[in-house]
């Protein structure tokens, strides 16, 4: 079964790309299902949640061994044989003799005993002699907790038989071998609830426990401890091998989702740039605009992104920053059209909308505004050039898939410089259009060149954990120096746009790499902004996708942990960053729509 071994390793594979790397990153422990019976569906709610180790109460009652937490709730159709030593071996036949079709899938059966050692534990030897598999099976370990006999008669019984060990007891060599795991009430050590961080003394009484433990050849297993998505990170942390849990749902939905959900950044930090803020806020208007919108980039992303650069970020040392709200014309949730749109329009459109009003009506686009300012206008994405973001600066269309239209439009718009990734069909399109020359890599683009291009590259829609490397930074300086000779200036809007990816599939190494990535453009962005004087640098976003949380981090280790709440789209509203001349204008809460007023008034004098 596929499924049990993704829930118990929940690993992150080894992976490496330009400027990042991420060595196996994993959850230190398996799911202990405690009072396992008490679930709807004893053992088989355990097993296909992936759990590595269940735990049955057993009482000597009615002549069988019956499973219950209490005695009054002992019933004779809940027999250790009925709820657990009959569905392993149903699994072990139809596997032919594994439990799963996962060969490397283990079980734990802890049985606590409830009655007094003899005659329970004798019973319950003989019932076990009747299921041959089980005790022959290599998969499957059978320990006994609660009554056990003293260790000193340990080896009266089956060598199948093993038994849970306690701290303080002292096990000698020709038994020591029978004794796997260690159990410890966790409230016996803290009073710790699992929220926050444990206090630096019962860390340290934990610690101890679990490396002694470790140190002897035997694995360690809390009872009593908080049970909840903080605690699972904690105590994870300190490197527990066997997590107990009632919550089996929740917790294998956590552990399935880990490998998705952190990331550990190995590699050298990202590079910061101290900016002189020289020109930051004067009321001179800006000869330049660089608008840089970080696709589907809420705070809770830059912040991951943070983490993951070792609390590293160019974008954290902006001064003045203001809040976009980014509902769509007829949606409370945007998507990217209208919501990029409104940066360029001026006006809320549709859900889907590029470049028009709500009605359908094309609407002035703001590249129309700088081209009559005598600008040089770049656009510039890390996906196609059809994408919603790049298009809503020079397409008109009600529908964000018509690609094809979208690529005609470009033809009646005042775009110099345009690059991106190609999709089927857009190349013969551009080629018809006299005024356009094109290219298949930034670095085709001739230096001193003042055509008017469009650059598609492959590279541009690779994501970062797939090997686009250093392209969008390389993008940005290429574009700066085709545009900066413009005695008149520029404006130019390049998108972080695999940030929504990332965060559309839930994935927080996509998403930390992007981010960190579209950081060293904004950081290439904050110097070319200092050299110059006059160049107002904007960064924001078109929306929030993903509903991203960050539950557990190290801002040393640059280890970051978060939980999505959807796959799609969020009514969060954004920040919005400025540097440069007239970057007062950003600040406050206003709607996405003024963006383009306060643009066009950055640059009026």
């Amino acid at each position: 079964m596929k499924q049990v071994k993704t829930l118990l390793v929940a690993a992150l594979s080894l992976w490496s790309l330009a400027g990042f790397s991420q060595k196996s990153f994993k959850l230190p422990y398996v799911m202990h299902s405690h009072n396992d019976y008490e679930q709807p569906i004893p053992f088989w709610t355990a097993y296909y949640a992936g759990a590595g180790s269940i735990e049955a109460d057993i009482y000597l009652e009615y002549g069988d061994i019956l499973v219950a937490h209490d005695r009054e709730d002992i019933h004779p159709s809940r027999s250790l044989r009925s709820l657990y030593l009959d569905p392993i071996q149903s699994l072990l036949k139809k596997h032919n003799g594994w439990l799963s079709a996962d060969t490397s899938y283990k079980l734990q059966l802890l049985i606590d005993l409830k009655s007094p050692t003899n005659p329970c534990i004798d019973s319950l030897v003989a019932i076990l002699e009747r299921y041959p598999d089980i005790i022959r099976s290599k998969q499957i370990q059978i320990v006994l907790s609660g009554s056990r006999p003293k260790p000193e008669d340990f080896h009266r019984y089956p060598e199948y038989i093993l038994y849970d060990g306690r701290p303080d007891e002292v096990y000698p060599a020709n038994i020591s071998h029978r004794v796997p795991i260690i159990s410890e009430s966790f409230r016996s050590i803290t009073k710790w609830n699992g929220y926050g961080v444990l206090t630096a003394a019962d860390k340290e009484k934990l610690v101890k426990i679990i490396n002694e433990t470790h140190a002897k050849g035997k694995k360690i297993r809390f009872w009593g401890a908080p049970d909840f998505i903080n605690a699972w990170y904690e105590l994870g942390k300190l490197g527990i091998d066997f997590m107990n849990t009632d919550n089996l749902h929740e917790l294998s939905k956590f552990m399935a989702r880990f490998q998705q959900t952190s990331f550990r950044n190995t590699a050298n930090a990202g590079a910061i740039y101290k900016p002189t803020y020289k020109s930051d806020g004067s009321k001179k208007p800006a000869k330049n605009v660089i608008l840089l919108i970080g696709d589907g980039m809420g705070l809770a992303h830059i912040h991951a992104g943070y983490t993951g650069n070792f609390a590293n970020l160019n974008l954290y040392n902006f001064k003045n920053i203001g809040v976009s709200k980014t509902h769509a014309y007829d949606a409370y949730i945007t998507d990217s059209a209208p919501g990029s749109s409104a940066f360029s329009t001026g006006v809320k459109t549709n859900n889907r909308a590029i470049g028009v009003d709500h009605t359908g009506a094309a609407v002035p686009l703001l590249p129309v505004f700088m081209k009559e300012k005598g600008k040089k206008n770049i656009i510039v994405a890390t996906g196609d050039i059809t994408d919603a973001t790049p298009a809503d600066f020079y397409a008109h269309q009600s529908e964000r898939n018509s690609n094809l239209a979208i690529v005609r439009d470009l033809a009646n718009e005042p775009i110099d410089l345009l690059i991106g990734a190609p999709s089927k069909g857009e190349e013969e399109i551009i080629r018809e259009m006299p005024q356009y020359k094109i290219a298949h890599s930034i670095t085709e683009l001739p230096e001193g060149t003042n055509d008017r291009w469009v650059v598609l590259d492959k590279k541009a829609g690779l994501s970062m954990p797939k090997g686009r490397g250093t392209w969008a930074v390389d993008a940005f300086k290429r574009s700066i120096q085709y545009a900066s000779k413009n005695k008149n200036g520029f404006f130019m809007m390049q998108e972080g746009t695999q940030i929504d990816d990332g965060a559309h599939g839930n994935n927080m190494t996509h998403v930390v790499t992007e981010m960190i990535d579209f950081d060293q453009v904004i950081r290439a962005a904050l110097e070319f902004a200092d050299q110059d004087g006059e160049t107002l640098v904007i960064v924001t976003a078109d929306h929030e996708t993903g509903g991203l949380t960050l539950v557990n981090g190290d801002l040393a280790t640059g280890q970051v942990s978060g939980h999505f709440s959807t796959k799609d789209h969020t009514a969060t509203p954004v920040l919005v960053w400025a540097y440069g001349p007239r970057s007062y204008l950003f600040n406050g809460v206003y709607e996405n729509t003024a963006i383009n007023q306060k643009i066009k008034a950055a640059v009026t004098r």
